[in-house]
């Protein structure tokens, strides 16, 4: 980075001693986390929760690895563990995105593809709220926020490994659940 454009780990480094610094981790990433937060917990919650988040953030950056470039995977690991303790209206907040998905689909040309999707998106939400809260997290992140492997890594402070194995069992379960509720096969392409 030049020094016009410091790194994550530079400017919450600097935040130690110029706490006001550390505005600018807000600044370059409060939107992606609002985003974020917004799609898992709806826009009302998800502003407060950006707000708690980046007060976490500000207290725990003294245990900021200064290895690491961007702040975001850590940004992200607070607000998946933010999002844990919001997990009960998560479902119904699955559902409905589902149906909006659905209405969607319908709106576009009736097609069999429309059709499937219409009534393939609530059992995916379905499914999906049904994971294992592990699996959930590190499937979200994969899927939704289009984490690397190594970033959902970090955000959830797991080894690579692990993370490795939640998807592979996430999909595996997914697979399981959609072909047991469904009433025909959904089959990979």
């Amino acid at each position: 980075m030049t020094m016009s454009s410091p790194s994550d780990a530079e400017v919450i480094g600097r935040s130690l001693g110029e706490p006001e610094a550390f505005g600018l981790i807000y600044d370059r990433h409060a939107a992606t986390l609002l985003r974020f937060l917004g799609r898992r917990a709806g826009a009302k919650v998800a502003e407060g929760l950006v707000g708690e988040l980046f007060r976490i953030a500000f207290e725990r950056r003294k245990t900021f690895e200064a290895s690491r470039a961007s702040a975001l995977p850590w940004l992200y690991g607070i607000g998946s563990n933010l999002l844990l303790k919001h997990r009960r209206g998560e479902a119904r907040r699955l559902r409905a995105s589902a149906r909006m998905a659905a209405d969607e689909a319908a709106d576009a040309r009736a097609s069999a593809a429309a059709l499937d999707a219409r009534l393939l998106f609530p059992r995916v939400a379905d499914a999906i709220e049904a994971l294992p809260d592990d699996e959930r997290e590190a499937l979200l992140l994969f899927a939704w926020e289009e984490l690397s492997y190594q970033s959902v890594a970090e955000a959830l402070e797991l080894p690579i490994g692990t993370v490795r194995s939640r998807l592979n069992r996430a999909r595996a379960r997914l697979r399981e659940l959609l072909e047991a509720n469904g009433k025909s096969k959904v089959r990979s392409r």
